[in-house]
């Protein structure tokens, strides 16, 4: 009866995500048709939220200032949120206008997003076309705003960059974020943006125009997949730019991973909680990037956390019935064999495609694209806590200081 159930589970989730295949297909063989477009500079206002980032503020800051965009058509914000080292200070010899912030009950990257957008409309009120979001751990590719740029005179409004990785080989934690991330990029985004669907906001690196929010009203523990679904339901397109190139910190150790992926996992069921409706009213209405957002934050979660419960719900019943458990082992440790096999396979392709936008010797390119399928399985015991753990923001901590020259 379990195998049975498990195989009707197996066959939901590839009818599910299916599509997925085009994606890679359209992925590996579309190429983006050029248009037509009026070119000019337009301002952008850079927003930064820091707290306690003195180690990496410095590299992003030097970054922003060697762009290629004329210096005359931005200006670089940075909110210290609850800061109590020298972010305010490097901030500020680095050319940043600074706010601060103190506020232990509002805590979050969204809350100190709304305040520093808030400053801005009273203090510089209109004067910028859109607003570029990046963290404080980032370091940019020099065009990256002449990047934005384009892809905003061809009619933009919101966007997505390309992020990359400046620790790819620290560890397989960091390699596996990573990995993650450059699958996203190649495999989700890019596609989405060939077929003219949306595309998805991953934390960092992105705009958005002046005329599609000038305020922050998302507040989960994921506020960039909230913003991006609520984007989506209102039927605003995210477009991607895959030659805005940034590079972000990854973590490197399991417990800062586990309480990364754990406030994540959180937010997926926050923003489940207050969108899944409205995702479906738009499906009703034959938005199919409302099925795809859905489908993303939904059907992976929920059916992985089905099938934990179903097995280990079916062990603990054989023990107790002192039942024979070994075909029961046999048929489990099979289907993790296939799972790890199929995201063996999912990660070999993004090394291969990505193979020259991965920043680590060759021998770590291959040897962490074995632990790749570890790293995400470790997510499915992470995604149960957060069914029934109270999770609150914490920040994470940066330390790798390092210069764009020794990046690209």
């Amino acid at each position: 009866m379990l195998g049975l159930l498990n195989r009707i589970l197996y066959v939901v989730f590839m009818i599910l995500f299916s599509y997925q295949l085009v994606f890679i297909i359209v992925s590996l063989f579309m190429k983006e048709k050029e248009s037509d477009y009026e070119f000019s500079y337009h301002r952008f206002a850079i927003l930064i939220c820091a707290r306690n980032e003195e180690t990496v503020i410095g590299d992003l800051l030097k970054s922003i200032s060697d762009q290629t965009y004329p210096k005359d058509r931005y200006e670089i914000f940075v909110m210290a949120d609850n800061c109590s080292d020298n972010t305010n200070r490097i901030a500020k010899e680095n050319g940043a206008i600074v706010y601060e912030r103190f506020n232990n009950e509002l805590q979050g990257k969204g809350y100190a997003l709304q305040e520093l957008l808030k400053n801005i409309g009273e203090d510089y009120d209109g004067r910028f076309d859109a607003f570029l979001v990046f963290d404080a751990d980032s370091i940019l590719k020099n065009d990256y705003l002449e990047q934005m740029n384009i892809s905003y005179c061809k009619g933009n409004r919101i966007i997505a960059g390309y992020i990359n990785s400046k620790n790819y080989e620290s560890n397989w934690i960091s390699a596996g974020y990573s990995l993650y991330l450059l699958r996203k990029n190649r495999f989700l985004n890019h596609a989405r943006y060939l077929l003219g669907i949306s595309s998805a906001i991953n934390g960092t690196g992105f705009l958005f125009s002046r005329e599609v929010l000038s305020d922050w009203p998302y507040h989960t523990l994921t506020e960039d997949i909230e913003f991006t679904v609520d984007q989506v339901c209102r039927h605003h397109k995210i477009a991607y730019c895959s030659k805005a190139v940034l590079y972000d910190e990854q973590p490197t150790t399991f417990r800062q991973s586990v309480h990364q992926r754990l406030r994540w996992s959180k937010g997926y069921l926050q923003v489940i909680g207050r969108y899944s409706g409205r995702l479906i009213k738009g499906i009703a209405e034959g938005c199919f990037s409302c099925f795809d957002m859905l489908n993303t934050i939904l059907s992976a979660y929920g059916l992985s956390m089905i099938s934990l419960v179903l097995n280990s719900a079916s062990f603990f019943c054989l023990i107790f019935m002192k039942e024979n458990v070994v075909p029961f082992v046999y048929d489990l440790l099979l289907s993790l064999l296939k799972s790890y096999l199929c995201l063996f396979l999912v990660g070999s392709l993004t090394v291969v495609t990505e193979w020259r936008n991965i920043a680590a010797s060759a021998f770590n390119k291959i040897r962490y694209t074995l632990t790749f399928p570890l790293f995400l399985a470790t997510y499915v015991p992470i995604a149960l806590c957060a069914l029934f753990t109270k999770v609150t923001w914490v920040p994470i901590r940066h330390g790798i200081s390092l210069s764009h020259e020794k990046i690209y």
